[in-house]
């Protein structure tokens, strides 16, 4: 019997020993947090940037690295910089053929979408067969996408002569409207480039895919209705672009177009029509119109009021690096148009988006960043040989994959068959009517306008669909620029929303397991008496938020504390706050943590924190908070904050 207390008391020693233990591993844990090293600075991470964007990752990540040699670290550069390098060693003659048929179906396509585009853009013809053929070849150069095809395209083109006729008048002059159009492609070609260098592509997303979806439809909507004045022949048209005003200038033009119009006329504009309604892209699209060419040729229909391409200038692209207006009372209009066009070009489903599409289905990967410096480069090269903005086109780049291109080298043979073309060929060109043009740029715009896709946006999140619908509308019934502004300004706003009222949830243990979750989302989960463990649903915690944490945190121990207080006459002992979703921390969030601790310490509760992630911690240790609140406020995962609480907790019981 005697023997009873000696076990007894070992009893409790051997679970003093495992307590003990407990804590000194959570301590040592905790000390992986509290000593991590400095995260890199922000200099060291654009250096990494621009790194990365020119030489392979595989040799960034390989232990040789610093072994190189300088001949091996330039080939490593040229091979970021060119992939063709990479490729083109291995490139075969049986993919060349695929190649081949794919760059003429290309060119066929592209030579008379982009005389059309041209025109779209306030611009003679022959620039829209330049944008055509040196932008490609840069491309195919700097490009790692194997389908994408390069030119210009109709939202662009509409974009630049919305932007560009508020600044210069291309009627009045085309000759120095023309000049800001290259220089708003330099602009925006510099802008590319710095997108990609310096990993900013997240800039790009500011236009989210639900603005995306509204804006691409309500410009291809006023596409549409400003190609009426190349269908029915109309010589005075307005140059707003709003609905209102085309179909005003319509209808006052009608009648006077229609008596004026010849037979030969309305059987041009029939079969450009039925061309634009009938035809799929195939080599032989560019004779598809012959008749409707040998007739008006014949017939001389351009001289009863057919409006017909007349002259275009043939010829290698003629340099025009002279012609940039990199001083002036414009310059800061035509930088922030090259911005626009940037954005737009490299956002609405016409590059980055449409070669990974293509890329995917092919099975390789596409580094977005890579792509922004290629067409960068690549109208940054254009700019200075008379094109305008390019992109990748989703029409040409769907015919490219449709025709079985193997590699980019379809874009270098179309680019090579529309210079033959402008060479050999313009003569051949001379009786196209505009209604043809017309009709061929009317029959690319309904892929543009996605209504299954709005009605997903509709049914999936509310306030997408407020920004797609403002896009829309304001493309169509004021300006782009009005679209542009409406589709940012509402993203920005939910954006907002979300940073100045993140999600905060109060959560419990899930039964048989370590994990917690939100108390709202699984009822089941199982609140711990006297201990309130938060999480912050977002990525920072700023000035923006700070405030509406603190208040809601506050709020919460108020209410829980009244809680206890009535059904167990206890009151809180501990405050958890789980951090694994906080990505960083500013002043603004470290002094309302300073806050809730003072507040919480002074009811006799402790504020403990739980996996704080990089960026956090070290903000944290930079400012001094946790030599002022305790390091030993810090745990590793919420489960050891837990534990941490409840060895206190009891051990304050014991002592009673």
């Amino acid at each position: 019997m005697g023997s009873l207390p000696t076990e007894s008391l070992s009893v409790e020693e051997h679970q003093q020993q495992q307590v003990e233990m407990d804590d000194t591993s959570r301590t040592e844990r905790a000390r992986w947090l509290l000593n991590s090293p400095d995260p890199p600075s922000i200099w060291h991470e654009l250096a990494g940037s621009i790194r990365e964007a020119f030489f392979p990752r595989n040799k960034l990540s390989s232990s040789s690295r610093v072994k190189q040699t300088w001949r091996r670290s330039a080939f490593s550069f040229l091979r970021g910089l060119f992939p063709i390098l990479n490729w083109g060693r291995n490139y075969k003659a049986s993919k060349f053929k695929s190649d081949l048929m794919a760059g003429l179906t290309l060119a066929s396509l592209s030579i008379p979408q982009s005389i059309g585009y041209a025109n779209l853009a306030k611009l003679d013809p022959q620039y829209g067969l330049y944008t055509s053929v040196i932008p490609p070849l840069i491309y195919a150069l700097m490009g790692s996408s194997r389908e994408i095809a390069i030119g210009p395209v109709a939202v662009v083109s509409m974009l630049l002569s919305a932007l560009m006729q508020n600044v210069q008048d291309p009627a009045a002059d085309p000759v120095a409207y023309r000049k800001l159009v290259f220089t708003v492609t330099f602009f925006a070609g510099v802008f590319q480039s710095v997108f990609g260098l310096f990993r900013l592509g997240f800039l790009v997303d500011f236009l989210s895919h639900a603005a995306i979806v509204g804006f691409m439809a309500g410009a291809a909507i006023v596409i549409g209705l400003q190609q009426l004045k190349g269908l029915l022949g109309i010589s005075h048209f307005t140059n707003k672009t709003d609905v209102v005003s085309v179909l005003g200038s319509v209808f006052s033009s009608l009648h006077h177009s229609l008596h004026n119009l010849t037979i030969p006329s309305l059987l041009c504009d029939f079969l450009a029509v039925l061309v634009s309604s009938e035809f799929r892209p195939r080599l032989f699209l560019p004779y598809l119109p012959l008749n409707c060419k040998v007739y008006l040729y014949l017939t001389k229909a351009d001289k009863h009021g057919v409006k017909i391409v007349k002259h275009i200038k043939g010829g290698l692209n003629p340099s025009s690096a002279h012609q940039l207006q990199l001083t002036g009372p414009h310059l800061g209009q035509t930088a922030k148009i090259g911005l626009i066009s940037a954005v737009v070009a490299l956002t609405v489903r016409e590059a980055i988006a449409v070669g990974r599409s293509f890329a995917s289905i092919k099975g390789y990967h596409l580094d977005g960043n890579k792509e922004m410096v290629a067409m960068g480069f690549m109208n940054i090269a254009g700019s200075l040989t008379s094109c305008y903005v390019a992109t990748g086109s989703f029409s040409r780049t769907a015919v490219n994959f449709s025709a079985g291109c193997q590699t980019v080298v379809s874009n270098i043979v179309m680019a090579i068959t529309v210079l033959l073309s402008l060479e050999l060929f313009t003569s051949l060109l001379y009786y196209t009517p505009i209604a043809i043009l017309a009709s061929i740029i009317l029959s690319a715009l309904p892929g543009l306008i996605d209504i299954n896709e709005a009605i997903n946006i509709y049914k999936v999140d509310k306030l997408d669909f407020l920004a797609c619908i403002g896009a829309f509308l304001g493309v169509l019934f004021a300006s782009v620029e009005i679209g542009l502004l409406a589709a940012v300004t509402i993203s920005f706003a939910k954006i907002l929303l979300n940073a100045v009222r993140p999600g905060i949830e109060l959560q419990g243990r899930l039964p048989r397991t370590d994990t917690y979750g939100d108390i709202s989302q699984f009822p089941m989960a199982i609140k711990t008496p006297g201990i309130l463990t938060i999480r912050i649903n977002s990525a920072l915690f700023c000035f923006a938020n700070a405030n509406f944490i603190r208040e809601r945190i506050m709020r919460w121990v108020t209410e829980e504390q009244d809680e206890l207080e009535e059904t167990t006459k206890r009151t809180i002992q501990a405050v958890i706050i789980d951090m694994s979703n906080l990505m960083n921390i500013d002043t603004s969030g470290i002094l309302v943590l300073e806050e809730l601790h003072k507040k919480l310490a002074s009811n006799g509760i402790e504020l403990v924190m739980a996996s704080p992630r990089w960026q956090v911690i070290h903000k944290l240790k930079s400012a001094k908070l946790l030599d002022r609140i305790g390091k030993g406020c810090v745990y590793l995962s919420v489960a050891e904050a837990m534990e941490a609480c409840l060895a206190s907790k009891f051990a304050a019981l014991s002592n009673c």
